[in-house]
């Protein structure tokens, strides 16, 4: 299956992508997704932390992903 991975911040400058569509076998869960993208891109190991959302939904790494799938690894956000 397919799903599409957004980046922002300082994950799409470690990915060097905004997006990508990883391909995956049907029943993946999150943890999975994360774990190829750290064997593509090992310098997205670099993230300190992040959350998941699947779908715009907030998620944890047990969500199972399905076909077509928008997930976006968000980094934390500071400021003032």
């Amino acid at each position: 299956m397919k799903v599409k991975v957004l980046f922002f911040a300082l994950g799409r400058e470690l990915v060097g992508a905004e997006e990508l569509e990883m391909t995956l076998p049907e029943g993946a869960k999150a943890a999975m997704l994360i774990e190829r993208i750290n064997e593509q891109y090992p310098r997205f190991r670099e993230l300190p932390s992040y959350m998941i959302a699947v779908n715009m939904v907030f998620a944890d790494s047990g969500t199972v992903l399905t076909s077509g799938d928008e997930v976006a690894i968000i980094p934390p956000v500071s400021g003032g």
